[in-house]
């Protein structure tokens, strides 16, 4: 199964650059590395003749009373009635995040593999101003200025999806039907906060790689967070990889300070076109090394596949110094493929993807990825002053850090969660660098933590395989375990409501 999705993937993490005191680009949450839909029979398989695609008329402007909020926009959502028992069985709802939901109907099984266990109807929410839910006629009209743009946040979002399953309760009679709501990254962000924020419609969530700690400088396990993972997650894999990494970037620096130093490194790593500056190579390795952490899914291991071309070309090298430059290209072919025409700085537009989350990232979600002093990457740590500046010129609005944690909490989080909030589960996989912001431990009898040590990224709500290691199949077990009890103890007060 792995292997399929891998064909879909694209590069699609934004890397942090050496400078990222003045960038504004932050890692993207995503279940998938991406998919590309250019397969129509990839969308033939499976359960995707089963899919229903609706429209729902939604409100432009949940908080607000003014003439203008009433606008409403078409929300695209997508059901599975295939295994559904029907009125009164449960509702498994992925709650969508910063893409198109084509993708996630087919980079996430969960769903779909979870679903005739509990003979449960399946629903895909798509998150406003992604895919074909876009207000105000036109992703360009939406994204032209602050006063369109301003409807785009988090707590919008989870107000759709409120809104748009009790629609579905309703259209489809099924009022006393327990909701489940699923996510991933920063989708898994939200099933948590709709949980919160929404106890009355969802009764549970599965937070997938939920890093919802990662804001507003709360501790991060590691501390060092992001770039400790990946930094860990190749050591592990291989000492000497790691430290070629670690050495290689003053050689980019060196080479490209010599005369002709950049065509040199143009040459040497096959570039689309010619660098203009070592930091464009940088960021490109960055990128390219925590999206392979990131993603460091069975059975491929994508780290090991580029420790191993770094290890076999530094077993064939002369051990010369700027023989680390071969090494670090071996790396890069082996994770990329030998058949691509160039390696780095392709020609690209920016994805919608790419244009919704550095907006969300500025507004709300500012997460404060930095790179200390212990990874194998040049220090570069997060200046909150200088990245609020710039999304003030690239927007025009200030950031607001401390909103996530206001709005939805944070700060303390056993201490106040244990006191009135249950039944949600935060899985995380520790090879991931996004778990270092995510909930590890648990909070209460309901609210757990599913972790894996060998895990990565929103693994366990891929389509599962065959090939999926053991302590994968057990994660899901185990989420499903917790799942079935939800259920049991919601459908139990059920009949004592009834009865009574």
């Amino acid at each position: 199964m792995f292997q399929w999705l891998l064909i879909l993937c694209m590069t699609v993490v934004l890397a942090v650059s050496q400078v990222a005191a003045t960038r504004i680009d932050i890692p993207r949450l995503s279940p998938t590395r991406g998919a590309i839909l250019e397969q129509p029979e990839i969308l033939n398989t499976g359960s995707s003749k089963e899919l229903q695609t609706f429209y729902y008329n939604q409100t432009l402007d949940h908080f607000n009373y003014r003439s203008e909020s009433y606008t409403e926009f078409q929300q695209r959502y997508v059901m599975n009635f295939q295994y559904w028992g029907g009125p009164n069985a449960p509702i498994l709802a992925y709650l969508g995040a910063e893409q198109s939901i084509d993708y996630d109907l087919v980079g996430v099984g969960f769903l779909n593999d979870t679903a005739p266990r509990f003979k449960a109807l399946q629903v895909f929410i798509e998150h406003r101003y992604y895919g074909k839910s876009i207000p105000f006629g036109s992703r360009e009209e939406a994204m032209k200025n602050a006063s369109t743009r301003g409807y785009f946040s988090s707590a919008q979002a989870i107000a759709d999806y409120a809104q748009i399953l009790l629609h579905i309760k309703k259209e489809w009679h099924a009022e006393h039907s327990p909701v489940i709501v699923i996510g991933g990254s920063y989708g898994g962000m939200l099933a948590s906060w709709f949980r919160l924020k929404y106890p009355h419609i969802a009764i549970g969530a599965l937070a997938s790689s939920a890093p919802i700690l990662y804001f507003d400088n709360i501790t991060l396990t590691p501390p060092g967070g992001y770039y400790s993972v990946v930094t860990k997650d190749f050591k592990e894999a291989s000492e000497t990889c790691y430290q070629t990494i670690r050495n290689s970037w003053s050689v980019v620096d060196d080479v490209a300070s010599q005369p002709h130093g950049l065509a040199n490194l143009s040459r040497r790593f096959k570039t689309c076109k010619p660098l203009a500056n070592a930091s464009e190579l940088k960021n490109y390795l960055n990128g390219l090394y925590s999206e392979a952490a990131q993603y460091n899914h069975p059975p491929e291991y994508p780290v090991t596949v580029i420790c191993g071309g770094i290890d076999e070309a530094a077993n064939s090298s002369s051990g010369n110094k700027d023989d680390i430059l071969n090494k670090i290209f071996a790396g890069v072919v082996a994770y990329e493929g030998n058949d691509e025409p160039c390696y780095v700085n392709p020609p690209s537009n920016l994805s919608e993807t790419e244009i919704g989350w550095r907006w969300q990232t500025c507004s709300e979600m500012v997460i404060p990825i930095g790179i200390g002093n212990d990874t194998m990457f040049p220090p570069s740590p997060f200046d909150l002053s200088s990245f609020e500046s710039e999304c003030k010129r690239e927007y025009g609005v200030p950031s607001r850090p401390h909103w996530i944690t206001s709005y939805y909490g944070g700060h303390d989080i056993k201490f106040v969660l244990q006191r009135f909030a249950s039944n949600i589960i935060f899985s995380n996989g520790l090879r991931d660098p996004y778990s270092s912001g995510g909930v590890l431990e648990n909070i209460s009898k309901s609210i757990v933590a599913v972790k894996t040590k060998n895990g990565s990224h929103c693994l366990d709500i891929v389509p599962a395989s065959k090939t999926d290691p053991q302590w994968l199949v057990e994660q899901r077990a185990t989420e499903v375990k917790i799942i079935k009890q939800w259920l049991a103890n919601y459908f139990a007060d059920l009949r004592a409501l009834i009865k009574h």
